[in-house]
């Protein structure tokens, strides 16, 4: 059985050093505890004897933090919201089955994942998901995620790579900003602004490599943080955009954007299940794995 050291505060004990800096009264901080100003008295003392430094100043009646206790307070609030959002999350995954953690591009979460997860959740119903997004490459040794779904070229060492589906890239744009089927030449785009992607800057630089000897000297309009981004700054007719396929079709179909160039750009990497290679074997990951693969696989026949 592991102890917890002497000076170690309890979860109390912050919570009284936490009220007792934001009311600097200990009454106050025991009425918004629920506990007896004595109980509030006690922790306070307690932990400045432990830890042998004084965490608040006794000015006219008021408590005011020491140097240490700015210092702790500060810790104290992160510590005290982890473990909310600790036991939060643990209520959600109150079936009692297997938690499948995924870190996910968040793009390719909203509009291809989370759309068709009710189905495999018909499937396992037993599971639960744990999404969270993630733009750059996972670290499974310092993260809890069983998996993560982003592109193949971001995978780590030490981790297979499950190829799921190509990255075609399209240009789209309002039709507010573009009146409807009017299909634009590549030479016609310098005329329009061309929103910009701030994680993939790259992606307007490959559109006119490949665009039969059309260059474009200044690329301007709007710059953004990710996909979802470019979707609504698209939508809102501030640009024309250079979106993967799966990503505006949604949209597409809905009217809210459409396709102004005939040509398709073929990215060099694919989107993949990425899983790492040190962790025991997971049946749950297994079946969600073989589920991915066979939507995938329907999405590439159409």
């Amino acid at each position: 059985m592991v102890h917890r050291p002497n000076y170690t505060p309890s979860v109390q004990e912050l919570r009284a050093l936490v009220k007792c800096s934001e009311f600097g009264s200990v009454s106050l901080a025991a009425d918004a505890l629920n506990l007896t100003q004595s109980a509030v008295s006690r922790s306070i003392r307690s932990l400045e004897e432990r830890l042998g430094v004084q965490l608040f100043h006794r000015v006219r009646k008021r408590l005011v933090l020491s140097d240490a206790g700015r210092a702790m307070v500060h810790d104290a609030r992160d510590i005290l919201i982890a473990l909310d959002r600790s036991a939060k999350m643990a209520m959600a995954f109150g079936k009692g089955g297997d938690v499948l953690r995924l870190a996910v591009l968040p793009t390719f979460a909203a509009t291809w994942l989370i759309p068709r997860l009710p189905a495999f959740l018909d499937l396992h119903p037993e599971v639960s998901i744990d999404l969270a997004s993630a733009l750059y490459p996972v670290d499974f040794d310092d993260s809890p995620f069983d998996a993560a779904i982003q592109r193949a070229n971001m995978a780590r060492k030490d981790t297979d790579v499950v190829h799921l589906l190509e990255e075609r890239l399209i240009l789209v744009a309002a039709p507010s900003l573009i009146e409807p089927k009017k299909e634009l030449t590549t030479a016609d785009l310098t005329d329009y602004p061309l929103i910009q992607l701030a994680t993939r800057p790259e992606l307007w630089n490959d559109w006119f490599d490949n665009a039969d000897g059309v260059h474009a000297d200044r690329m301007q309009g709007p710059r953004v943080q990710h996909f979802d981004m470019v979707i609504s700054a698209a939508q809102a007719g501030l640009g024309v955009a250079v979106l993967p396929e799966i990503f505006a079709q949604q949209a597409i179909v809905s009217g809210a954007l459409q396709q102004v160039h005939a040509r398709t750009l073929h990215s060099t990497t694919s989107y993949a299940l990425i899983r790492p290679k040190a962790r025991p074997v997971s049946a749950t990951v297994d079946a969600f794995e073989t589920w991915l693969k066979s939507y995938a696989d329907q999405s590439l026949l159409g």
